[in-house]
């Protein structure tokens, strides 16, 4: 695969592929795939775990990596989103993580022929977050050694949340049925095509995961923003001990973080038994591994089908 952009993008078995990689990093594999490569990541949003995950697994990888700051770069005088994945191709770059606002920004680039750098989506606007979701799917994965048949709830702030679509998709595609919760004007069409709204206490019950969703306010109108209140959420959606303790015995609780304690979940409970938020960010260093290198090797794919073509040539 050249780029890693969404999840539809990607088949089952690249996903499963994908998992049983990351495991084998994290079992201890090596790879020095990255060896005298280059990576840029492109970050136009705040991160803190995606980026350091990434950078961390460019460096196991053995890549370096390009510094880059959006307030310092070239964009601040007006160059285009490709114009800088050009430039950082153009200076070495062999692969470019990118985060930004807008929904869907890889089409463009991706559209253009003339890239020839892997691009892995490392978030785009309120739409899709591959690496998240394929963490997510690895700690899952892990814990229950299939998908088939699981019951997964995600609750919280559907509709702003990128991982919320490429969870919901990716999961049902892989046999586990997914239900939601949090407030109903966040349960849209999209998701009621996938599966039901049900209550917090509904689904602390019956789900075997349960995937929490900070609530995104930066991504809400200012009125939602002054009608909200943190005490009155925590009450309906929140998760705390007493919700923990409905759960079933090998029942887990997930959260793509930043967790916003006292909001969708309580302090006591972000690193309680069931808690799997921190494992999951471990997780994400070998998954980010394995999208890179996956990526990567397309590169020897093609080296080797282009030296086979010139032995063809020559013989001739």
């Amino acid at each position: 695969m050249k780029n890693i952009l969404s999840m539809s993008q990607l088949s089952n078995e690249e996903v499963l592929n994908l998992i049983d990689s990351a495991i084998d990093f994290k079992a201890g594999k090596k790879s020095e795939i990255g060896q005298d490569k280059f990576a840029i990541n492109l970050f136009f949003e705040n991160s803190t775990r995606t980026k350091s995950s990434f950078q961390v697994a460019e460096m196991k990888l053995g890549m370096k990596e390009i510094e880059f700051e959006a307030s310092t770069s070239s964009t601040s005088k007006g160059e285009t989103l490709y114009d800088t994945v050009k430039t950082e191709e153009s200076i070495g770059a062999s692969v470019a993580v990118i985060r930004h606002s807008q929904d869907k920004y890889y089409e463009d680039l991706v559209n253009n022929h003339n890239l020839k750098i892997h691009i892995i989506n490392g978030g785009d606007g309120t739409g899709q977050h591959p690496s998240q979701s394929l963490l997510d799917l690895m700690t899952i994965y892990e814990h229950f050694g299939s998908f088939d048949g699981l019951k997964v709830g995600i609750i919280g702030d559907l509709s702003h949340s990128r991982v919320a679509h490429s969870n919901a998709e990716i999961l049902t595609r892989l046999g586990a049925s997914v239900c939601f919760g949090g407030l109903d004007s966040w349960y849209t069409p999209e998701f009621a095509e996938i599966g039901p709204h049900m209550s917090v206490d509904e689904l602390c019950q019956e789900m075997d995961v349960v995937m929490l969703l900070r609530v995104q306010h930066e991504r809400l109108s200012a009125e939602e923003n002054k009608n909200f209140s943190k005490a009155d959420y925590f009450e309906k959606y929140g998760l705390d001990m007493d919700r923990v303790n409905m759960m079933k015995p090998d029942a887990m609780i997930m959260h793509p973080a930043p967790v916003n304690r006292g909001a969708e979940i309580a302090d006591d409970v972000v690193e309680c038994d069931k808690s799997y938020i921190f494992p999951q960010m471990a997780n994400g260093v070998f998954m980010r591994m394995a999208m890179i290198e996956a990526v990567l090797e397309g590169d020897n794919a093609e080296d080797e089908l282009t030296g086979q073509k010139c032995k063809i040539v020559l013989h001739k």
